[in-house]
């Protein structure tokens, strides 16, 4: 994929469809330093499952012969001397502590490194196609913060669906503002 962004979108879109109820994506970026982490509490996966999900060639879906989106995300910070782990725990056999996370760290210095893209823009899309799932978003980098948790929306909105033109439309400029906050800051280190 050409920006981590899409990446954050697919690797998302799987939690949707195990079924979580919470998504958390954090970023953390120091200067030569991205980590990317993707949480749910969907229905994860079984053992089998867990050991092919980086193959290529292996996918649940019955709409195509190939699964790109995790082996992608593996490819891309391995490219950059980093590192790739998955890990889940399945619904079955672990009914209380169920879901699954996946962790990339990127070399942002390495001349493979994949930009970050329109960041913003996958976390509005995920929360307008998902309105009913809660995702929480954390950017952390040298010069601010970016964080976005739709359960603290829900929380001040009741019963108004987060899909709602002027929400989504707020969701998303919020967060552009909170970036354009952290371009315009110098870093304290």
């Amino acid at each position: 994929m050409k920006e981590i962004s899409l990446n954050i979108l697919d690797i998302a879109k799987n939690s949707v469809k195990a079924r979580a109820s919470l998504v958390t994506i954090l970023l953390e970026e120091s200067e030569d330093k991205l980590t990317l982490i993707i949480e749910d509490d969907g229905c994860g996966m079984k053992e089998d499952t867990l050991r092919g999900v980086c193959d290529p060639f292996y996918t649940t879906r019955t709409t195509r012969k190939v699964g790109l989106g995790i082996p992608l995300l593996k490819l891309s910070c391995e490219q950059t001397e980093g590192t790739f782990s998955i890990e889940s725990r399945d619904e079955e056999t672990y009914p209380d502590s169920h879901g699954t996370k996946v962790t990339a760290v990127f070399n942002k210095k390495h001349i493979d490194f994949t930009p970050l893209g329109d960041v913003a823009g996958s976390i509005v899309t995920l929360i307008q196609g998902d309105p009913d799932m809660d995702f929480l978003f954390r950017h952390t980098t040298p010069c601010g913060e970016v964080a976005l948790d739709t359960r603290e929306l829900r929380a001040q909105l009741g019963d108004i669906s987060l899909a709602e033109f002027e929400i989504i439309t707020w969701i998303s400029e919020y967060l552009k503002e909170q970036y354009e906050e952290i371009e315009n800051a110098s870093p304290t280190a």
